[in-house]
């Protein structure tokens, strides 16, 4: 009977935690553990990309969409190091990626063989991923597998999810197990174990919320991370009160709906800042005060703490009072908080019944004047295409189960400030580290785990040059996404950054070819057609949402180049501060101080 190997303990591992897929590239530190998945392979799919910064991506895009992790193999040195910016997004955006890598044989520690660091200490790679994990684990003899396996495991999904490694040095794949070594009890704990808040919290929590005249409801990541849109929705209902979205929360509350006002800060709607800026109560659920969602922390352009008063919950207590001090900070799952609210209202036999007339008035008075100002745009056709264009047709084309990626960029603007979830787990954002490549990768990790649902990448011209060959990975395992490339022939984002603040000059942000400086880039359906994948190139708005229909009923990779007009730019209605150049003032709707 042949005795189990290392890489064979981290296979059976892989089956009981119930992982489905591996994404990852060979390399000769990782042949090993190739082996062992081989063995495995109906009940642990191993997908391999051409890049492993693309692996990490798909097992984040798979997380987003499925809850459920994924892993992510690399072998020694450059391939674990080509992970660092895909793991630094998921850890920021708060994403389980249990990430595999590969290490010199422990015979050969500080020796320096063969892609090992060994400046500041043997086998070294573990303290370069560790800012961007929660927590690296190097076992060092194949006894030391079995707990640090569990204990990766549960690390990556307690409290705050987020990615976490296993530096494996290469021998402890193929050297034997002790036959009475046995693995741990699998842990498979994401959403198995909730914190909620104490008694005293919820009933000064709902008194403050009965008893404020202008409430808002922030909410993040967390609420998706959660699965409370449900419970989210039924305090909102009951309550009356208005919803300010971060881009990962989007669709916990449909935006649709007369009480979602969208996100907040310089690319965010008018009336979510007219909200945060006039509101004499925020709670925050599961949401990060960072600079693009509060202008900055400059008081009067999105929020005005501490006039205004806030209640901040989160499972994060590093969160918690990280740029506002909380009136009341509470730790706690956002389902079970809600769930503790709703009761406590319950308790208080406090029915769903309109409240807040003045305070809708004044919501519905600013949705008004935003929707006239920015009407125009969605209603134009043109050649180079309006940006409103795009967003709107997509909202038309798409189906309401529909998944979106974006990646950095300007297009990712645009949809910040427009687009319309109507459910949760369907807008993939690389938010907090904003890494391009993210959104032409995840989306195929999403596909994956929703293969019956359209899953389309909005994707800049500049983020998809960086990663075209997630046009292979599509063909090789036949994964029906569709990539919207924006093709504005610029980093526009920063271009605009240029012009706004340095008198209009540019260098370094426009893509051109020649001393004439006409503007320059591939032929984006012709590569994609040289690599398998269906093509399209729209150059009029009429001719956008037909095409991008025909291109997901195909139910194979397509790729649309659409060319978007470039000097059309979202309208600020915050600020964003880069110091210490002085901030820009809303294009839309000028600040609001306290008295």
């Amino acid at each position: 009977m042949k005795k189990r190997t290392g890489g064979d303990l981290i296979a059976e591992f892989l089956v009981e935690e119930e992982i489905p897929y591996v994404f990852g590239i060979c390399g000769h530190g990782n042949v090993g553990l190739l082996d062992s998945l081989y063995d495995v392979k109906d009940k642990v799919r191993l997908v391999s990309p051409r890049h492993e910064q693309t692996a990490a991506h798909m097992a984040d895009g798979f997380f987003r969409v499925s809850h459920k992790p994924a892993a992510t193999l690399t072998s020694t040195g450059p391939g674990s190091a080509n992970l660092i910016m895909g793991l630094a997004v998921a850890q920021t955006d708060s994403s389980a990626i249990y990430s595999i890598t590969a290490n010199v044989p422990t015979s050969q520690f500080n020796r320096g063989p063969f892609q090992e660091l060994n400046r500041h200490h043997q086998a070294d790679f573990n303290n370069v991923i560790k800012p961007v994990v929660k927590r690296s684990f190097q076992p060092t003899r194949v006894e030391m597998l079995p707990l640090a396996m569990r204990q990766a495991a549960a690390t990556m999904t307690s409290g705050r999810p987020g990615p976490v490694n296993l530096d494996v040095p290469y021998n402890l794949f193929m050297e034997e197990a002790d036959e009475s070594l046995k693995l741990e009890p699998a842990w498979k704990g994401f959403l198995s174990r909730r914190s909620g808040a104490s008694e005293d919290d919820v009933a000064k929590a709902t008194d403050s919320l009965l008893a404020a005249e202008r409430p808002v409801l922030f909410i993040g990541h967390g609420v998706t991370l959660s699965e409370a849109s449900a419970e989210l929705t039924a305090l909102v209902k009951r309550l009356s009160i208005p919803v300010i979205s971060s881009p990962n929360g989007m669709g916990c509350l449909p935006m649709g709906d007369d009480l979602s006002l969208g996100f907040i800060g310089r690319n965010g709607a008018y009336p979510a800042n007219q909200a945060g800026r006039h509101a004499d109560l925020v709670m925050a659920i599961g949401a990060r005060f960072d600079d693009r969602s509060s202008s900055s922390w400059m008081p009067g352009y999105s929020w005005n703490f501490p006039h205004t008063k806030l209640i901040h919950v989160d499972v994060d207590n590093d969160e918690i009072g990280r740029n506002y001090a909380p009136d009341q900070g509470i730790l706690a799952d956002a389902k079970a908080f809600l769930i503790q609210i709703l009761s406590e209202l319950d308790r208080r036999n406090i029915d769903a019944t309109p409240r807040l007339p003045s305070w809708q008035s004044d919501i519905a008075g600013w949705r008004a004047e935003w929707q006239a100002f920015i009407k125009p745009g969605f209603e134009t056709h043109s050649s180079p295409i309006r940006p409103e264009r795009i967003v709107a047709d997509c909202r038309a084309v798409l189906p309401d189960n529909a998944i979106i990626s974006l990646d950095s960029g300007i297009h990712h603007n645009w949809f910040m400030q427009f687009w319309e979830a109507r459910q949760p787990q369907t807008m993939l954002n690389t938010w907090g580290y904003s890494g391009m490549g993210f959104g032409p990768s995840s989306i195929l990790g999403a596909k994956l785990a929703a293969p019956d649902r359209p899953c389309v990448s909005i994707c800049g011209d500049g983020g998809f040059t960086m990663v075209p060959h997630v046009l292979c990975t599509a063909v090789e395992y036949d994964i029906a996404v569709v990539w919207v490339v924006w093709n504005n022939f610029a980093w526009a984002a920063i271009r605009d950054l240029q012009y706004a603040y340095f008198d209009g000059r540019e260098i370094g942000t426009a893509f051109y070819r020649g001393e004439q400086k006409e503007p320059y880039n591939p032929d984006f359906a012709l590569w994609a057609k040289a690599a398998g994948v269906a093509s399209y190139t729209v150059t009029r708005s009429q001719d956008f949402a037909d095409v991008l229909k025909q291109a997901v009923q195909l139910n194979k990779p397509a790729l649309i180049d659409v060319h978007v007009d470039a000097d059309i730019r979202p309208p600020g209605t915050g600020a964003w501060s880069l110091p210490p150049i002085p901030p820009k003032e809303p294009i839309f709707g000028g600040p609001w101080r306290p008295e």
